[in-house]
């Protein structure tokens, strides 16, 4: 099954979902990331919802930034989408090694500690929107709930989860977002609320061969269900050798010239993909040049 989402409306338009299967762009990531298994859960986790968040967004060039940073040995991890269905992020360690949790699962919420879940949304205004809320638990998917109720006063139930294989391959990858709008009839939240309750992990479902749209339809399939939208989805760095160039001459004359008085070609690394980008000495003088003549 190809990595794509679906959104939908049911309950006469009282509820908006969101499903996706996520499985080759996580193990993009985590190849591109060489994470450890910890480190491959939360960051899937996060680029999962993430894509589904960003697909949220209105413009064609908004993109949503999910952040988690904590005080536990991952650190942090950051994921950044548009509307489009593209999606980048790594973890801030990600080769963390910790022992699983009591039921024997990887422990993420211990991995990312306490700390703090922010949401930027980019719509190209002078300042973004930042909603932040403390962590509840650290395995993002409550987290995200809590953000949801909190900051957007959008009643709203996350599920997310990542299934690695023996040999650390992705088994199954994705999550759903179902949402209440205002106005929704109780006896509709009561209904949602069941059907919620008594579902299994979304990587049980996947697991089982069940799409993005019949996740939607085992939770919602019996409230007027209506699919709305179908869209592909990929780990995609818009990274490339002038964008580095730009954020090298922003660190200052200063760096740039013991840069160059170092005498050898310097290496630099992108965060999102990890794709590496060579200076030689001439470009390093070529962008002080820049850089004194701004």
């Amino acid at each position: 099954m190809k990595d794509y989402m679906v959104k939908a409306t049911a309950a006469n338009g009282y509820i908006r979902a969101f499903a996706a299967t996520t499985k080759d762009l996580v193990e993009e990531a985590k190849d591109d990331h060489n994470t450890s298994p910890v480190a491959t859960a939360a960051l899937g986790r996060m680029l999962t919802a993430a894509v589904m968040m960003g697909s949220m967004m209105k413009g064609e060039k908004d993109l949503l930034t999910l952040k988690i940073e904590g005080d536990g040995p991952l650190g942090g991890v950051i994921a950044t989408a548009n509307n489009h269905g593209e999606v980048k992020g790594y973890p801030f360690n990600p080769t963390v090694l910790i022992p699983a949790n009591a039921k024997g699962k990887l422990d993420v919420a211990e991995a990312i500690g306490v700390g703090l879940m922010s949401v930027i949304m980019d719509t190209g205004m002078k300042e973004p929107y930042v909603g932040q809320v403390a962590l509840l638990s650290g395995e993002i998917a409550e987290d995200l709930t809590y953000y949801y109720a909190t900051s957007e006063q959008t009643p709203s139930s996350v599920g997310l989860g990542v299934l690695l294989n023996k040999d650390n391959t992705i088994k199954a990858s994705g999550g759903f977002i179902i949402q209440l709008m205002p106005g929704c009839p109780d006896e509709v939240i009561d209904k949602l609320e069941e059907k919620i309750n008594g579902l299994s992990p979304v990587t049980t479902m996947l697991s089982e061969g069940m799409s993005p749209n019949d996740i939607l339809k085992h939770i919602l399939g019996d409230m007027d269900l209506e699919f709305t939208e179908s869209l592909d989805l990929s780990f995609k760095c818009n990274c490339n050798k002038d964008r580095i160039e730009k954020a090298l001459i922003s660190v200052g004359e200063k760096e740039l010239k013991e840069m160059i008085d170092e005498g050898k070609p310097i290496e630099v690394k992108c965060h999102f993909c990890n794709k590496a980008y060579e200076f030689k000495v001439n470009e390093l003088e070529d962008m002080l040049k820049k850089s004194t003549s701004k």
